[in-house]
C-alpha cells in the first residue's frame, strides 16, 4: 500500500480553479503534516503549502498565498489543495509529501532542503493555459 496517493489536476484556463487530493495511509495521520510541492519544467521542486493534521495549522509561501487553500479531512486521512485564480506560471507537476510538523514547516518555507523528505505522492500534472 502506497503511503500517499494523489488525485486531481489536469488542464485549466488562466483564472480557473482545480483541486488536488492527497490520501494518506500507513502513517499516524494526526501526528504528521502534509505539504504540497511543485516542480515546473527546468526548475527545482519548491514547497508551496503545508498543514499540520493534528491542529489544522496551515502555512503558505508567497507565490500562492491568497489563491491556494490547503485543508485536512482527518476522518478521511486526506489533504486537499484548492487552487483558485490559476496563472500560467502555476503550471507544474504537483506533489504531496509527509513529515513531522516542525520538519515540514522548515522544508516548505525553505529553511531545510526539499530532499530531506522521503515520502512522496506520485505527482500530478497541472497545466494552466493563457
Amino acid at each position: 500500500e502506497v503511503p500517499l496517493v494523489q488525485s486531481g489536476g489536469g488542464l485549466v484556463q488562466a483564472g480557473g480553479s482545480l483541486r488536488l487530493s492527497c490520501a494518506a495511509s500507513r502513517i499516524p495521520f494526526d501526528d504528521y503534516a502534509i505539504g504540497w510541492f511543485r516542480q515546473a519544467p527546468g526548475k527545482e521542486r519548491e514547497g508551496i503549502a503545508g498543514v499540520n493534521n493534528g491542529d489544522g495549522r496551515t502555512y503558505y509561501t508567497d507565490s500562492v498565498k491568497g489563491r491556494f487553500t490547503i485543508s485536512s479531512d482527518n476522518a478521511k486521512k486526506t489533504v486537499y489543495l484548492q487552487m483558485n485564480s490559476l496563472k500560467p506560471e502555476d503550471t507544474a507537476v504537483y506533489y504531496c509529501a509527509t513529515a513531522l510538523p516542525p520538519a515540514m514547516h522548515a522544508i516548505v518555507t525553505g529553511d531545510l532542503p526539499v530532499d530531506a523528505l522521503d515520502t512522496w505522492g506520485q505527482g500530478t500534472l497541472v497545466t494552466v493555459s493563457s
